[in-house]
């Protein structure tokens, strides 16, 4: 996308900083509501840079694993360690984007605005995190107004004001269209390439093929694959995920 501008490369001291979180070790996790458990002994291991793709079947408890690995929701049991890291201090380093973006009522610069002011970071920052975007245009315009592609756009800008360490995103891209799919991909790859890790929740397989260095796969509230991309795509392990990639419907 042409107005997308090219993200401003990390310096030294931001990447130095950006390995705090990791290795992060998730150890039997555990999560129901009521009678029904949603997550079943889920382990998982991350390194420090790249992208994570977590792919699984509707009802695998994807986004409710993203959730707990930001900290929105708490286990019922297990363990979640971010590097050691006190939790409250663990989620301040990172950001989600949901699939359905909540903005503020109020103008798209004023949402950025809002961030930074939070954050007491550079309020100067707000127009170029705009153009990266694709949206310095827009600035003044409701951010209501936006559609569903730009709204997703200002939430990633939102997002990466507040210089997160990890970027979550649950299907960020889902019913949109490809030149706006497109626009989010470069943002979000850009990101990594300045080293925010990304974790990210997606049906779109292509999607996954183009973005993971290393793809999750739940079945059952399980993590039942965890291998690089490029393994997970030519020999999935498991027979769920054998099926799951073969357009099999798995539960």
């Amino acid at each position: 996308m042409s107005d997308v501008a090219t993200f401003p490369a990390a310096p030294a001291a931001r990447q130095t900083r950006r390995s705090a979180l990791f290795p992060l070790a998730v150890r039997d996790v555990t999560l129901r509501f009521g009678e029904t458990t949603v997550l079943n002994g889920a382990s998982l291991d991350l390194e420090t840079s790249g992208c994570t793709m977590i792919v699984g079947p509707n009802g695998a408890g994807k986004s409710l694993f993203l959730k707990l690995l930001h900290g929105l929701i708490q286990p019922t049991s297990g363990r979640i360690d971010w590097g050691g890291l006190p939790a409250a201090q663990a989620t301040a380093r990172q950001a989600l984007v949901f699939q359905k973006p909540v903005l503020l009522r109020r103008s798209v610069a004023a949402n950025i605005d809002f961030v930074l002011k939070a954050r007491r970071q550079d309020p100067a920052r707000r127009d170029a995190l705009l153009a990266h975007v694709g949206l310095a245009h827009k600035a003044r315009q409701p951010a209501r107004l936006l559609s569903g592609g730009e709204a997703q756009r200002l939430a990633l800008a939102r997002a990466l004001a507040t210089d997160p360490e990890v970027l979550f995103l649950d299907e960020p891209t889902a019913s949109l269209d490809p030149a706006s799919v497109l626009a989010i991909e470069t943002i979000v790859n850009e990101a990594r390439a300045a080293g925010t890790r990304i974790v990210f929740v997606t049906h779109d397989m292509g999607q996954a093929r183009r973005m993971a260095d290393d793809v999750v796969f739940l079945h059952r509230g399980r993590v039942a694959e965890h291998s690089p991309a490029a393994d997970f795509f030519s020999g999935p392990q498991s027979q769920a995920a054998q099926d799951y990639l073969n357009g099999r419907i798995v539960v």
